[in-house]
């Protein structure tokens, strides 16, 4: 037990008086609290000042004090403020009773009954640089501390700017008379609340979990106001430029929502920047092209950015086989290189050689020089210490075949072995292998490939070069000069090209969504749209907005001309069902069938809007 504290009073050079607080003996538990901090500080000393600074030790311990920087925003002080902070306590611990503290320092927290200096309140000690040259906590990693609230700083704006996204897609959505999509969208926004509370607490927020940005495919269709011309060779400028620049958002968000899913707030943020950069210029182009403007300036910029490649559509047990081709495969005796019915049998030995996942190609007849431009997909597990061992000796047996005739057995022409050893720090391996007749080369070779989600080593960063386009805004003229339209055909088009045509908007519509369904089909598959399908739902866009701009005006015309065109349509889909069906062409009879049934329900909603 320690016993009760006395004041002792005595008196310095000066002849000031000073107290001190002296303790009869020590606390068991605070030599122990002193013993431990004393092995903590010889153990950071040596860890800090190690001989060997590339000890696993010394690694580890560097590794966890990077990773406590990195998510602690307060700084605490550095190892040598508080070696000097034990060493003053060690110092007055040994000073025995009578031993006077001098002024604390602000950077030292001390335990709770250590010896301490007492001055009465009427003689405060002067404020001053503390002793021995210290540094206040905070002021020695300002740095840090900035770097790390700057991090912060830019996740929060992060999360407020998805919200601000989902609430806007939201309000589109319900403008729409889609409330399903905006209940949707605002039950998203309404999830980022608890993110958006623990970022501003400083807290790290696990982005992957976040959802994606929604897209507008309005922002991408080009309208003009009415009365408006551009010509032709304009106008196709103007969709070029927009069809670039839509391929440079989908490609921003593409990137953003790799990044999203790894957690990199900074890259992540950098991405969507460029996104909304994008958005604005084409703003900028719409504008221009509704007012009828020249077509703005634009220049290329050269842009260089660090990109994951990763393969999103394969999980993390998928492993994608392509067996592309085979060049000059060598013919077996008595067999000629045209008459070679070749193909291809694999084995990767996974789980184990006795369960290996096994499969062939198809049999391409009369070549040696066969496309087979097949995939196979194979399951793996990543953390299997046998699909390691297969990765780093086994890789894939590949066995090309000449296929027999009726009563003859097929032939084993080579054999070739794809090794997978660069898995560990690439997700796709293509190489052309050599066919082998057991250690004799043959001549013939094989155009393999292998994919994975990502890398078994980790991340695969490539620094990726494009050209990037960007509009001048201070290229617009001051006034639109537009070209007045003329009065005697009330039916122009507003996009400046030749006269549309009234159709059935219901029909515009169905080959809409038909189109923008192949579109998502090609994504998915992650295959280059096609210029035809952009340019024929572009037009189908384009053409609706104009037909509804005609049909909103108050004028009997084109209420007239829109029913009569209806009313051909109707005439001739049901011309058409009879001669599909009289031809046994079932499908184009249903589609024709279908047509029908939408041309006379949107005449018969027609009907009911007209005034009695």
């Amino acid at each position: 037990m320690q016993g009760p504290g006395l004041l002792h009073k005595d008196y310095n050079a000066g002849g000031e008086t000073v107290y001190a607080e002296l303790h009869r003996s020590e606390s068991v538990q605070e030599k122990q609290v002193k013993e431990a901090r004393s092995k903590c500080r010889t153990i950071a000393s040596l860890l800090t000042a190690a001989p060997n600074p590339h000890s696993k030790g010394v690694l580890m311990f560097k590794k966890r004090r990077q990773r406590s920087k990195k998510y602690t925003l307060i700084s605490f002080g550095s190892v040598e403020e508080d070696m000097e902070a034990g060493e003053e306590d060690e110092e007055e611990g040994e000073g025995g009773e009578g031993g006077v503290k001098p002024a604390a320092r602000p950077a030292v927290v001390r335990p709770v009954g250590t010896a301490q200096a007492r001055t009465p309140p009427q003689h405060p000690q002067p404020r001053g640089p503390p002793a021995g040259g210290a540094v206040p906590v905070g002021q020695g990693s300002a740095k840090a501390n900035t770097k790390l609230q700057s991090k912060a700083q830019q996740q929060l704006d992060f999360l407020e700017g998805r919200k601000r996204q989902l609430m806007q897609a939201a309000l589109r959505s319900k403008q729409k008379n889609d409330l399903e999509g905006a209940k949707q969208h605002l039950r998203h926004a309404k999830g980022m609340d608890p993110l958006i509370q623990a970022a501003s607490g400083g807290l790290p927020v696990d982005i992957s979990k976040v959802p994606a940005a929604p897209v507008n495919e309005e922002d991408f269709v080009l309208v003009q106001k009415r009365g408006v011309q551009v010509s032709h060779r304009a106008a196709e400028q103007y969709s070029n430029l927009m069809e670039l620049l839509k391929q440079q958002h989908e490609k921003c968000m593409s990137y953003s929502k790799q990044f999203t899913h790894l957690g990199n707030v900074s890259e992540t943020s950098r991405f969507e920047r460029m996104a909304e950069e994008c958005k604005k210029h084409m703003e900028i182009l719409k504008h221009a092209h509704g007012k009828g403007y020249p077509v703005p300036k634009f220049h290329h910029e050269e842009r260089t950015f660090n990109v994951i490649k990763i393969f999103p559509n394969l999980t993390n047990s998928d492993m994608i086989l392509t067996v592309m081709k085979g060049i000059n495969l060598p013919a077996p005796q008595g067999v000629s290189s045209s008459e070679l019915n070749a193909f291809v049998q694999f084995e990767f030995a996974f789980p184990s050689s006795e369960e290996a996942q096994r499969d062939r190609t198809s049999t391409v007849k009369n070549t040696n020089s066969p496309e087979f431009n097949e995939k196979f997909k194979l399951i793996i597990n990543r953390s299997h210490r046998a699909f390691k061992r297969v990765v780093q000796s086994k890789g894939i047996k590949l066995e090309v075949f000449h296929k027999g005739g009726l009563f003859k057995t097929d032939r084993v022409v080579g054999s070739a072995q794809l090794k997978l050893d660069n898995l560990e720090n690439k997700c796709e391996i293509r190489e052309i292998i050599e066919v082998l007749d057991g250690r004799k080369p043959t001549g013939g070779r094989l155009d393999v490939a292998v994919q994975i989600r990502e890398p078994l080593g980790g991340q695969q960063l490539e620094s990726v070069t494009e050209k990037w386009v960007v509009i001048d805004p201070l290229t617009l003229p001051p006034v639109a000069v537009p070209t007045p339209k003329p009065k005697s055909n009330p039916v122009k088009d507003v996009n400046s090209r030749e006269a549309y045509k009234f159709h059935s908007l219901s029909l515009l519509n169905y080959d809409k969504e038909r189109a923008e369904r192949k579109i998502v089909e090609y994504k998915r598959a992650q295959r280059e749209l096609p210029r035809d399908l952009l340019q024929s739902h572009r037009e189908v866009s384009q053409r609706i907005q104009w037909q509804r701009n005609q049909l909103e005006r108050a004028e009997p015309g084109p209420q007239r001309e829109y029913e009569a065109v209806l009313d051909r349509l109707a005439q001739g889909l049901g011309d058409s069902v009879k001669r599909f069906s009289s031809e046994g062409n079932r499908e184009a009879a249903k589609d024709a069938l279908y047509r029908l049934r939408l041309v006379e329900s949107e005449m018969q909603n027609l009907r009911r809007k007209r005034p009695a």
